[in-house]
This record gives C-alpha cells, structure tokens and sequence, in this order.
C-alpha cells in the first residue's frame, strides 16, 4: 500500500470516529433540553388506561429514560385539570411511581442506581478508547489513553469519595435525585411530611422565606452565592438530607458522590415500603456494587492501554467494538433493569401479583393499563454512532490486511 492510499484510509478512520464523538457528546449533553435534562432521551415508556382520556393525556403516563436519570415525558398541558385547581403540570414520574407501587414495585429511582452514576465515566471512558482506536502511531496512541483514562479516574475518584463529590456529577443526575426526593416532600400527610427526606426542602423554603421578612426589615441578611442550576441542587439535596439525619444516627453530609448515592437509594426503596430488613442489604450491595465498578474501571483501563501498545489483538479492537456494542449494552442494560423492578416486588402492596417481565419493545397489557415501550431519538443516536464507528473498524481491517500483504 502506498503512502498516500494508507494516509486516506487512517483520515476515513479518524473522520468516522470524529463524527462519533460528536454524537456521544449530544448522547451526553443534550442542546435542545427542556427543563432539567442536559443528557439526550434514549427510550420511552407509556401507560394508558381508561381512566388518563386521551384527551388530557395524549401520550398516557409517559417517562423518558436517559443514561443519567429518568424524566417527565408528559407535555406540559397533560392532565392539568386532574391535577389540581392551579392546574399545575404533571410528573408522570411521579404518576407512574404512584401506579406502580400498588402492585408492590419499587420507585422507579431505584432502577440501575450504579449505571446512573457512572455513566459520565462510562461514556468519556467509550470516547477514550475511540479516540486511542483512530490514532495510528503506537506512541500518540498510549499516551491519548494514558492520558484520558488518568483524568477520567481522578474525575471518578474525587466524584465518589471526596468531599462534595456530588457537585461534579451531571446536572441531569443530581436533578433527577432531587425529583424524586421532591416527590416525597410531596406526600400527603402531616406526620409523614415531616419526616420525609424530602422536609429539607421544606426547611429550605422556610428559611428563604425569613430571608425575604428580614430583608423587609431591613436587617442584614447574609446569603449563599449563586452557585447555577446544579449548585441549587445539590443544595436542596444537602438540606433534606441533613433533615433525614436530625431524625436518624447518620453521618453528617459529606457530600461525596457515594454517600448521596446511597442514602438516596435508602430513601428511595423505603418510601411506600419502609421494611429495614429487606432494604439494608440492598443498600450494602450498592455499596459493594460502586467500588467492584470502581476497581474494575480500572482494570479495563490497563486492559486498554496494554492493547494500544500492542496495536493488535483482541485488547487493540476492544476500543473499537465496545463503543461499536454501545446499542446492544443499551438494550440489555434497559431490560436487566425492568427485569429487576418486575421480580423484586414488596409484599406491601396493595394487590399480590407474581413476578413478570415488563414490556422492552413494543406493547404489552399489566391489568387494566396498557404499556408502550420504544426507543427515542438518543437511541438513533446511538444507532448512527455504532454504524460509523462500524465503517472505521471495517476501513482499519482493510488497512492493516493490506499493510500485511505488503510486508
């Protein structure tokens, strides 16, 4: 092969993975956002039933699943009427938690709290190996992964066990803890409210309220900077847990991503179903689960720099087909998940179903609702992505057979 024709096939290889790139950042920061998510709608689900008219709610209970959170997929004019006299909006996160848990299922904040919290690092660890796959010369490509995946770990260390660790998750993960938690500030009930987690934003409200009676005063009132939309956020979720820890032995907030992670999934598995005996264990395992994912991470990355060095082997075309697979990783990932949520059922209930598998595509029937389940936009996203980086791997198979042959 000459050199010209081995130059244009490494530019097709690096174009195709530079296109990809692009597509996992819009995966990971969507432009085009509405409210709270930054990261880009993979899925949808949808419940219907006779009792949500079409009229009101033309897509049903709807919630879109991102690869950070899950979220309202209601529109803003769903079910105003039925909610209250303001006609505030609906959640339909909040409504689908509200069906749900008669037939004794978890919240669905429950779901993949490991996957959820990780995938920032996930997805720059994928864009890492991309970059290290398109990069020909052995000593630009260990140095790009060395690199990258040093800077990813410090992220992900700092992120999970350093103090107000919290604070450099997604906006889009730290808004979806706060939506559930809102939702337990929420509940009705005097005694209840006030011992949810959720009272700390309660607590918060009331002292912004002091805030603005001191001002009108005229006495000096000393407030927090503004920290953007995240910095409230992690603010609210300081305030309700250090509300949950005046009313429980826990420790003082640290702020790092695991212990936000963990208290959080508490909170969330026990609010229609507080039995400590079934819940502690669940708990211990996700405290297990995030520092096996951790050292594992790792491992991987050792596994992938060994494979830029050698620039051949089944290490070397792992930074390709692992991005490549990003689809099929999706898929299962979504139905381990609803699998999970189906077969881990709370005697609690108000109705005794048995275990089930949850619709993954398509329709199914769960009593009187009828479920949709289908991919959104950010799953063509994916698609796109898997189908170019599909081209590059074919187009550096040529290359490299063509060099061989050369030899």
């Amino acid at each position: 092969m000459t050199a010209e024709a081995q130059k244009k096939k490494s530019l097709i290889v690096g174009v195709m993975v530079l296109a990809a790139l692009i597509l996992l950042v819009l995966l990971a920061y969507n432009p085009a956002r509405d409210e709270a998510p930054y990261s880009a709608p993979v899925w949808w689900v949808s419940l219907t039933a006779p009792q949500y008219p079409e009229e009101a709610f033309p897509d049903g209970i709807r919630i879109h699943f991102h690869v950070d959170g899950v979220f309202n997929g209601c529109s803003e004019e769903a079910g105003r009427a039925e909610v209250s006299d303001q006609g505030e909006a609906l959640n339909c996160v909040h409504e689908m938690d509200t069906i749900n848990h008669y037939v004794g299922m978890y919240p669905i904040a429950a779901g993949a709290p490991v996957e959820r919290a990780f995938s920032p690092f996930l997805l720059a660890f994928l864009g890492v190996m991309m970059i290290g796959f398109a990069v020909r010369q052995r000593g630009a490509r260990v140095g790009a992964v060395s690199i990258g995946f040093a800077v990813i770990l410090g992220w992900m260390y700092m992120t999970l066990y350093t103090e107000n660790g919290i604070e450099l998750e997604t906006t889009s993960y730290v808004s979806a803890l706060m939506t559930s938690i809102d939702q337990e500030a929420g509940q009705e009930g005097d005694d209840d409210l006030a011992g949810a987690s959720g009272s700390g934003l309660i607590a918060r409200l009331k002292r912004e309220m002091a805030e603005v009676e001191a001002e009108e005063k005229g006495e000096k009132v000393e407030k927090e900077a503004p920290k953007g939309e995240k910095g409230r956020l992690v603010a609210d979720l300081k305030e309700s847990y250090q509300a949950a820890a005046e009313r429980e032995k826990m420790p003082d907030w640290t702020g790092s991503g695991l212990q936000v992670m963990t208290w959080h999934y508490e909170e969330t598995l026990g609010r229609y179903f507080n039995d400590q005996s079934k819940i502690n264990p669940m708990v211990e395992n996700l405290r297990l689960a995030v520092h096996v994912v951790f050292v594992g991470l790792i491992i991987a990355m050792g596994l992938v720099i060994w494979g830029a060095y050698r620039g051949r082997g089944l290490f070397y075309w792992l930074m390709i087909l692992v991005p490549m697979a990003l689809p099929v990783f999706f898929i299962i990932d979504y139905a381990a998940r609803l699998w999970w949520f189906g077969h881990n059922l709370s005697q609690m209930g108000a109705f005794t179903v048995k275990p089930f598998m949850p619709t993954v595509f398509g329709q199914g029937k769960v009593a009187q609702f009828a479920t949709h389940s289908y991919p959104y936009w950010g799953f063509g996203v994916i698609m796109v992505m898997s189908v170019l980086l599909a081209v590059a791997a074919l187009t550096r198979r040529l290359q490299i057979k063509r060099e061989n042959a050369d030899l």
